[in-house]
């Protein structure tokens, strides 16, 4: 894996969450850190939460909670799984349990907190009139113009076999642009948290909104080149071909069932 200037290498290891010894400390020039994670696997959290312990982060930003939910639960331990999640509506959102991420809300007991998840008609939006429309001003600065043609055409089918080849193709096209919007979003949020903290800023986050090549890494670089940016993926079996993350770590799978299955 690329090492990060100071920032300390991750043991990549199978069916386990530890942390190898540090390089070296953090050093003072800010840096942002994004932590991807397959939703539902416990152990991708504890990995998070045991790099939060390890490298305290002067904020975090959230791909799972909005500004309104983070506002919502101001002022409650966050060792408190049960009314942290009750404060965010947490089930409602339709995420995973709470009691999986109770791990890293509980490594981040007094740092900022910044929800990054955009309202729902923003998202439709996107849909249907793309990214960059919905995202404003600076839009370009974070990458949002124009695909070339073969990189458009690889999107949409990861997008098609992400959602088991089982909805229209003409779909495909607006929920490239979602993610695309998604992405620049997240880095937009990064970047504030790191303007108004100092930094460093840790991202909880997607592995496809992790990716160097095209997730918040990727419109970051665009949007401020002088920002260092160590990603990581987490994964249940070894990625294969070019794996675009600065590092990643291994957990044992959980049993899903047929993922396809609510297609069908």
């Amino acid at each position: 894996m690329r090492r990060l200037g100071a920032l300390a290498a991750l043991a990549i290891v199978a069916g386990a969450f530890a942390l190898a010894e540090p390089a070296s400390e953090l050093g003072a020039e800010p840096v942002i850190v994004v932590l991807g994670e397959m939703h539902d696997n416990p152990d991708h959290h504890v990995v998070q939460a045991q790099w939060l312990m390890r490298y305290p982060p002067a904020a975090a930003v959230f791909e799972m909670l909005t500004p309104a939910q983070v506002a919502a639960g101001g002022g409650i331990d966050r060792d408190d799984a049960a009314a942290l999640g009750r404060a965010y509506g947490w089930e409602a959102a339709g995420w995973p349990d709470f009691a999986i991420y109770a791990p890293v809300f509980a490594a981040l007991p007094e740092v900022p907190l910044y929800g990054a998840a955009l309202p729902r008609d923003a998202v439709r939006a996107a849909a249907q009139v793309g990214a960059a429309a919905v995202f404003g001003d600076g839009a370009d600065s974070f990458g949002l113009g124009p695909l070339a043609q073969a990189d458009q055409a690889a999107r949409e089918a990861e997008q098609m076999e992400v959602h088991c080849d089982a909805l229209p193709a003409a779909m495909m096209a607006g929920m490239v642009e979602v993610q695309r919007l998604r992405d620049a979003h997240f880095a937009r949020v990064a970047l504030q948290a790191l303007d108004e903290t100092g930094g460093p800023v840790v991202v909880i986050t997607g592995n496809g909104h992790a990716r160097r090549d095209r997730g918040i890494p990727a419109a970051i670089a665009l949007a401020r080149p002088g920002v260092e940016v160590f990603a990581l993926g987490q994964f249940e079996a070894p990625p294969e071909g070019d794996v675009p993350y600065d590092g990643y770590f291994i957990a044992a799978p959980i049993d899903r069932g047929d993922p396809c299955a609510a297609f069908r």
